[in-house]
């Protein structure tokens, strides 16, 4: 059965280019959006996988309920193209795989019916119950400069505290938990988050970074958890090599990675750039046929 690739891209065109081109196979289907500030979309082909440019496409803010929607828009481009597909691998336009295509048919096809979706192991900390028990204003402009940017930062600031100190919190009733972002599920999965479409945006909409407790908040206490590929560990879980750094901050990989990313078993990495040229064509020799 086929795969296929949903890609949420901002930026990098070139990156994207070679990640399309890796992702070129027969067995392969490729869905793209583009975040709407992009002005003009990159010249994007495929030779051998079908290729599907979202039309509608949401202008994605960091931490923003955006990115559910850009998401959202991936799921029903999916199901409303009538096709069927093993698995459907959520990736940005600036991973890439870290396997060739033979390998990771084998792999899924091994493991038909698995959801792969990484739970995070720590519990829930202070950060988390303030970012989804307050309501909080101006979310699009989590991240910014300049004066406007600022007084917004204070008035958000000012608006959660204040609910704080009167005791209103929202949410009580959800048992919340983090995971990664970046998944590959079956389309018993998608279905069933698209039927969970109002509830996730009632969930999460004016909350901070609702991407990561998305999928893990909506799946708990279902049938999906047992089919998890792994539920103790959240790279394996999803099969993903992401560059964390000790402080929780994420950065591209550089030529220091190197080893590690050629000795991992994960199927994808995040993320990386197009500076370093030598560099891309030895990752893209990992997964070259």
């Amino acid at each position: 059965m086929k795969h296929a690739y949903l890609i949420l891209a901002h930026n990098e065109p070139e990156l994207l280019s070679l990640l399309v081109e890796r992702l070129d196979d027969v067995r392969n289907d490729i869905y793209i959006h583009f975040d709407r500030k992009l002005s003009i979309l990159p010249d994007i082909k495929t030779q051998h996988a079908g290729l599907y440019i979202l039309k509608d496409r949401v202008d994605v803010r960091w931490a923003d309920v955006s990115m559910l929607e850009a998401e959202y828009k991936l799921f029903h481009a999916v199901v409303d193209s009538g096709c069927q597909y093993s698995h459907h691998h959520l990736i940005s336009g600036v991973d890439l795989p870290l396997k060739n295509q033979d390998y990771i048919h084998s792999f899924f096809a091994q493991h038909q019916g698995k959801e792969f979706v990484g739970l995070h192991q720590r519990p829930m900390n202070s950060h988390a119950d303030r970012a989804l028990h307050y309501w909080h204003p101006f979310t699009r402009s989590f991240r910014g400069s300049g004066c406007v940017f600022a007084i917004k930062r204070i008035l958000r600031y000012l608006v959660v505290q204040t609910q704080v100190l009167l005791g209103i919190r929202r949410n009580t009733t959800i048992p919340f938990h983090k995971g990664g972002q970046w998944v590959s599920i079956t389309r018993g999965l998608i279905d069933y988050l698209l039927e969970q479409e109002e509830r996730a945006f009632t969930i999460f909409s004016r909350t901070f970074g609702a991407d990561e407790y998305f999928v893990p908040t909506l799946i708990w206490d279902t049938p999906f958890m047992e089919r998890l590929f792994d539920a103790t560990d959240e790279s394996r879980g999803a099969m993903r090599y992401i560059g964390w750094r000790a402080d929780g901050q994420l950065i591209d990989f550089t030529p220091q990675d190197l080893p590690a990313l050629q000795q991992t078993e994960y199927l994808f990495a995040r993320k990386f750039n197009s500076r370093d040229k030598v560099f891309l064509q030895e990752i893209l020799a990992l997964s070259t046929p």
